[in-house]
């Protein structure tokens, strides 16, 4: 039986004996005010050492990885930000070093609202070196997205030290500093059995490795050896897909050859699809000349006539010394790409390690996940599920059924190196034979599969199951549209962002499609996001999606408007939030107003009109009042950015001008907006 210290974090914490049960706990992610600080940045001792998980190793001693602050005082605090908002039933404040100076921890609600959950009214030591201060109370009416925690140092001499800060949404602990392993025994249990997906997708050849497109309608895989192959059944592998023919009946489409230039003589495969289906990551790099480099991966891009010759992706410090196995998985965010390569540093032939994307779409060293998942024998295969969390993976070196059985694991923070126990997927998928290459839909239902058995002609083919849903990654929701010129409504080339409206912090990226301008992401449960169109000449109007608690999977449509760079243009600003019925501009609103910044500072003569409205529901005198009040508040908040108070000029017109009904609220809402025109450029 192994033991291991482990911080419990988001998503997980602990059941029964041998169970793991999911629920929200979350560390904190920004910091937002500090009343002192030895450093700064990410320096030891500085404030941003409390974001995450605990890291202070070993707790009750100082740490570089804590937060001190710089003064003895009475009245020191820090207040952070969570990446998510819930509605908290417990505070964590993790004292890693001489403990016992905090006096007061309040939580802030989505309004800024302050509300006090602990008071300690006789600070002073306590007979511990370190502390998890746990403060627990019934469940408010408001979701928590802050919390501030002030702090008598003068109470306690000496050095006063904070890891980490946490809340969740039950009363359980959240850090433990040990537990009993989970067990594999009875692994994870499926629905149906395993569906051979017919004639029309697998064949006599081997047919292997199924990437399935987020929204679940394509299916791209390889083909060993068939005579259909580019280069004739001497050609050790292509790229085929087949395309959903009914939803209901889940059944396909006959399988393609891809063709070229994806597929050439030599041995070609699909490693990953983006989440908008505009890209595909592809095995070796493609020479000039028309052969393959094996020390490489290459992306290859949609075109309104095929797929583009594929590129070489730039990894910095990348190598793999072994030349026979190689996998790839690009995250749907688009900025996350996993491989199983066998290099120097890693626990023993084949790990998975992590790559992220930098500036200049070059791609950072590769990071391995850890013992958690990685072995010493090989593991390969990744999957990381649109959740961006829950990673299915092939291993030889966890145990199983066969030599080569599926895994599951949850990652628990932003470090990539701090995952859970990895389960077993149990003897419904795994068996003595071959099982892996493992996908999965944004859905999260039906899951693909390679296996040895019951193959056509005894050879590998692929397989559908159905996940029950306990085992199912966490709930996202797909949004799909079209990017479309306001003044034209013809479709636009673009580059798609979406944030995290209550970090500021960019969560993926994804293009339109050169066919028809549509776009597709994929947006995980639990935060409020904003999400634009970006394209040269043109401003955006964002939009956005609360998918705070979001319980179930969904598919929504949401086109996107880029409008004109150009005098006499207006574009609504989506993306700003107030307080009902007030002129308080919500913390949400910041990265709206901060791109309006950037744009004013990068254009220099630029001046802009900002112009409220409000809809028509009570007096039209006060109505005026509160979006003239609105749009002044938007100007004071670009002024204090550095922008010149007369390059913006504001006015207010209440109800008077709608662009929806309102007759009822889903129209009505449309009608409370701020706007700015481009009155000079």
């Amino acid at each position: 039986m192994i033991v291991r210290k482990l911080f419990l974090s988001v998503g997980l914490i602990l059941g029964g004996a041998g169970t793991v049960r999911a629920q929200h706990a979350i560390w904190a992610a920004k910091v937002v005010a500090v009343s002192s600080q030895k450093a700064e940045g990410k320096e030891a001792f500085s404030p941003e050492k409390v974001l995450g998980e605990p890291n202070a190793q070993p707790l009750g001693q100082i740490s570089n990885d804590a937060w001190i602050p710089k003064k003895e005082g009475a009245n020191e605090s820090i207040e952070v930000r969570f990446g998510k908002s819930l509605v908290a039933k417990q505070v964590t404040v993790v004292e890693n070093f001489n403990p016992g100076s905090v006096v007061k921890i309040e939580l802030v609600d989505t309004r800024g609202t302050k509300h006090q959950v602990y008071t300690n009214d006789t600070p002073g030591p306590i007979p511990e070196p370190f502390r998890s201060l746990q403060a627990t109370f019934a469940a408010g009416t408001y979701r928590t997205i802050g919390v501030v925690v002030t702090m008598n140092t003068k109470a306690v001499n000496g050095v006063n030290q904070i890891d980490a800060i946490g809340i969740a949404d039950v009363a359980e602990v959240m850090v433990k500093k040990e537990f009993t392993n989970v067990t594999q025994e009875g692994g994870v249990r499926f629905d149906s059995s395993m569906v051979n997906l017919g004639p029309n997708v697998n064949s006599k050849y081997v047919d292997t490795h199924p990437v399935i497109t987020p929204d679940g309608k394509t299916l791209f895989f390889a083909r060993q050896e068939s005579p259909q192959n580019v280069g004739g059944a001497n050609d050790g592998q292509d790229v085929w897909y087949s395309t959903l023919a009914n939803a209901a009946k889940k059944t396909w489409t006959s399988a393609k050859n891809i063709g070229g230039p994806i597929n050439t003589p030599g041995p070609n495969g699909l490693a990953s699809v983006s989440s908008d289906g505009n890209s595909v990551v592809l095995i070796n790099v493609y020479r000039p000349d028309g052969t393959l480099d094996p020390k490489g991966a290459s992306i290859s891009r949609r075109t309104k006539t095929g797929w583009s010759m594929p590129v070489k992706i730039e990894i910095e410090d990348f190598y793999n010394d072994d030349p026979e196995h190689v996998d790839y998985f690009l995250g749907t965010s688009g900025k996350v790409l996993l491989m199983a390569v066998a290099r120097k540093d890693g626990q023993g032939d084949q790990d998975i390690y992590a790559s992220f994307l930098q500036p200049g779409n070059t791609w950072s060293r590769p990071k391995n996940l850890g013992g958690a998942v990685n072995s010493k024998k090989p593991e390969f295969a990744p999957f990381l599920a649109a959740d961006g969390k829950t990673l299915y993976f092939a291993s030889e070196g966890h145990g199983g059924y066969g030599n080569a059985d599926i895994f599951y694991s949850k990652r628990l923070d932003d470090t990539w190196t701090n995952w859970t126990a990895p389960r077993n997927l149990g003897s419904s998928i795994n068996s003595p034979d071959f099982d892996g290459y493992f996908t999965l839909a944004a859905s999260g239902e039906d899951a693909y599969l390679v296996s040895s058995r019951k193959g056509i002609n005894n050879s590998r083919d692929i397989f559908r199951i159905n996940l029950t849903p306990q085992f199912k990654p966490e709930v996202v929701t797909l949004v799909r549209g079209r990017v479309l010129d306001a003044a034209t409504q013809k479709p636009v080339a673009a580059t798609i962002r979406y944030e995290n409206l209550l970090t500021g912090e960019e969560i993926g990226v994804a293009e339109t499609s050169p066919v028809d301008g549509s776009y597709t992401i994929v947006l995980p449960s639990g935060a409020h996001y904003g999400y634009r169109a970006e394209s040269p000449n043109y401003l955006a109007e964002s939009d956005n999606l609360d998918a705070t608690d979001k319980q179930k999977y969904s598919e929504i449509t949401q086109d996107l408007f880029l409008v004109p760079f150009a005098v006499g243009s207006t574009i609504k600003l989506n993306n700003i939030f107030f307080a009902q019925s007030k002129y308080y501009l919500r913390e949400n609103s910041y990265p709206e107003l901060l791109r309006l910044v950037r744009v004013l500072k990068d254009y220099p003569s630029v001046e802009i009109k900002l112009e409220g409205h409000t809809d028509n529901q009570g007096d039209p005198t006060l109505n005026v009042k509160l979006s003239l009040d609105r749009v002044n508040e938007v100007k004071k908040y670009l002024v204090s950015k550095g922008i010149t108070s007369n390059r913006i000029t504001t006015e207010g017109f209440g109800g008077a001008k709608p662009i929806a009904s309102n007759d009822k609220e889903d129209t009505r809402r449309l009608n409370r907006r701020v706007e700015f025109r481009i009155t000079k450029k």
